[in-house]
């Protein structure tokens, strides 16, 4: 038997095909997103028929695992609003820090919803309707997340009448516990919305979706296919990694995220950890960060090269890039929190002002912030067993031999596969056998990296860090 699952991202929509019993991949196809911070969901849509044409209607089962906390407003006819804010689009940072001193606090929303907001976080996003496009806050009569929509619209909720999915249907949305934990107005520790949070950010009650059990069948396609409950991408990620307590993940992809399974709930009052809840029935602390993938992009523009060329560069230059230390906010930074936050370079001369040096200097930036990232998980109570390094950025060469000395850690690999996908696959999977805990597909191969620490690259990392903290955000 076989079942799909897809991941639709920021940039892009990959679907697999894969047997319900190992994993085992039959088939691949994908489609590009939009580029930009908002986009109308119809183009996500779009791009997943683009990307499962030839492989959704062999499936028995579909599962849906998408970017997390994009807003998409319906009014009371189903229809969207307005283009999805995604989570990257940070011009919400005034309404969290509003948000924020409104209810109590930063320890306040660490208790009651895991996480304290950030500019990331759907209901940031919805205050920020309130305030600067009221007409459509007034509209709104139902929010849903990205994975959400698609799910519904497998489901059939869009597009059965030409005006509209009509409000009968507005109830039969559904959502996870994994994606619903990073809005803002969900208790990752009861597995309850709060909706009088949702109501006091866009200023009247709003439908939200039924928070479906992990592995529950929610409805089916036209064609008859089952459709699992979906999931936030970092979740699918987790369960196609088959991630086990003591396993910490940094993924590099256009964000960084560090994240680890728990047994309890989080609760991080500085913010810097976000009380996520999983795809299984458990917990997933994380930390992102908004530059990530993009940082190498941007310094192999710079320098007139592919991202194999800033490999080859990178692997020429000694550890510390002979002095050269960039702070990578390149487009503003979620952790540390610093929406309105530049990149930094210090120590550029004459006498390192080499390609070499620039290109060692972006990823051990890169790295360096996702090593801390992955310390706040440890400071909330994760084990640190294993590192695995997962996401585009992992395909590098230059990362996954500067990793280990930034970490201070070996470092696995998994092969280069879609693991958000497969996770959403494993789901669908999972809901088809009806079990208690998800299908036991075989772990994928893995290398193993291994060098010496380099903790100076760290340390200068964090002196620029906590330096530029008190600088005008406009200049650094």
């Amino acid at each position: 038997m076989l079942v799909a699952g897809v991941d639709s991202s920021t940039q892009s929509c990959k679907v697999l095909l894969c047997d319900a019993d190992d994993g085992t991949v039959v088939g691949s196809g994908s489609a590009p997103h939009p580029d930009g911070t908002e986009c109308d969901p119809a183009a996500w849509w779009d791009a997943l028929q683009a990307a499962g044409a030839g492989l959704l209607h062999r499936a028995a089962a579909v599962g849906v695992a998408g970017q997390q906390h994009g807003m998409i407003v319906l009014d009371g006819d189903g229809e969207v609003i307005r283009p999805a804010l995604l989570w990257n689009d940070l011009r919400s940072a005034a309404a969290a820090a509003e948000l924020i001193s409104q209810n109590g606090g930063p320890g306040w929303w660490a208790t009651q919803t895991g996480s304290v907001p950030t500019a990331s976080f759907t209901i940031t996003k919805l205050r920020w309707l309130a305030e600067h496009e009221p007409a459509h806050a007034a509209r709104a009569a139902a929010v849903l997340l990205p994975h959400d929509w698609l799910t519904w619209r497998l489901r059939g909720g869009v597009g059965v009448r030409s005006r509209g999915a009509g409000p009968e249907q507005l109830t039969e949305m559904v959502t996870d516990r994994g994606d619903a934990s990073g809005t803002g107005y969900f208790s990752p520790a009861t597995g309850l919305w709060l909706p009088d949070l949702l109501a006091g950010a866009v200023g009247h009650p709003m439908l939200l979706p039924t928070v479906a059990q992990p592995a529950e069948v929610v409805g089916a396609t036209a064609w008859g296919a089952a459709v699992c409950a979906g999931t936030g991408d970092n979740m699918g990620a987790a369960l196609g990694l088959g991630l086990r307590p003591g396993d910490v993940v940094v993924s590099i992809g256009t964000s960084g995220t560090a994240f680890a399974v728990s047994e309890t709930p989080a609760a991080d009052p500085s913010g810097a950890v976000c009380g996520f809840a999983d795809a299984t029935g458990r917990f997933l602390p994380l930390v992102c960060t908004v530059n990530a993938g993009l940082v190498m992009s941007a310094t192999a523009a710079l320098l007139g090269v592919d991202l194999a060329g800033l490999d080859a560069l990178a692997l020429m230059a000694e550890p510390g890039a002979q002095g050269i230390t960039l702070l990578p906010y390149l487009d503003g930074e979620r952790t540390p929190n610093r929406p309105s936050a530049t990149g930094t370079l210090r120590g550029l001369t004459t006498r390192n002002a080499r390609p070499e040096n620039l290109a060692r200097a972006a990823i051990e930036a890169l790295l360096a912030s996702l090593a801390e990232a992955a310390d706040r998980l440890t400071e909330q109570g994760c084990t640190r067993q294993r590192v695995l390094l997962a996401g585009g950025g992992a395909r590098s060469p230059a990362v996954c031999a500067l990793a280990p000395g930034i970490f201070a850690s070996p470092v696995l690999v998994p092969e280069a596969a879609e693991y958000v996908a497969l996770g959403a696959a494993r789901q669908a999977a999972w809901a088809l056998s009806g079990g208690k805990e998800p299908p036991d597909w075989p772990p994928r191969p893995a290398r193993l990296y291994e060098g010496p620490p380099e903790p100076q690259v760290r340390q200068r990392h964090a002196a620029l860090r906590d330096e530029t903290a008190s600088w005008p955000e406009s200049s650094g």
